[in-house]
């Protein structure tokens, strides 16, 4: 993507934050999904990877939820990267960070949303999103833990809302849900 592009990109996104700051974007207020929550030790990724590693994330759950190349339907998508520092990530007790590398991917899913290919595809596209946005000077063994957690529907909620998968399927734009925003309007 050209340099112009990404700052078109973010452009537009920037408005959609701040329509949706403002409650005036399509969610409706509500909170976006999926969640999801990266936990690395502190340092493994630094500034110009971690911004890839953030970027390939959202695409790989993008593609395994079939969420439209839409930024609306994009930005429901949340990802947090949390850095542990040395000593609080350790295998069998003992820190084995000079080692592995060990990255812990959870991320949180309407319910009804992912079929067992598509958990697939997001197990190996999260994997791969790690591995691709390591640096090149990165030695150690990659060793990930993605999960998959269901979110039972009406257990999401957003900015005081219980959500629905209909709501979900019709702000997310799931491609193989959208008969259910259809039944709903």
């Amino acid at each position: 993507m050209s340099q112009v592009a990404q700052l078109v990109s973010c452009g537009a996104l920037l408005k959609i934050a701040q329509r949706w700051l403002n409650g005036a974007v399509s969610m409706n207020g509500h909170s976006l999904m999926p969640n999801i929550l990266i936990k690395v030790p502190k340092g493994a990724f630094p500034p110009q990877t971690r911004a890839r590693l953030l970027r390939r994330v959202t695409e790989a759950a993008a593609t395994a939820e079939q969420i439209p190349d839409r930024p609306e339907a994009r930005f429901t998508s949340w990802v947090c990267l949390e850095e542990l520092e040395t000593g609080m990530f350790v295998c069998a007790g003992s820190d084995m960070t000079h080692q592995v590398l060990p990255c812990i991917v959870i991320v949180y899913v309407p319910s009804g949303v992912l079929d067992e290919k598509s958990r697939a595809l997001y197990h190996r596209l999260i994997h791969s999103a790690l591995e691709e946005s390591l640096p090149f000077s990165e030695q150690r063994q990659l060793a990930t833990s993605v999960i998959l957690h269901d979110v039972p529907d009406g257990a999401w909620g957003g900015n005081g809302v219980t959500l629905r998968l209909v709501d979900l399927a019709k702000m997310a734009g799931y491609a193989h849900l959208q008969h259910l925003s259809a039944k709903s309007t």
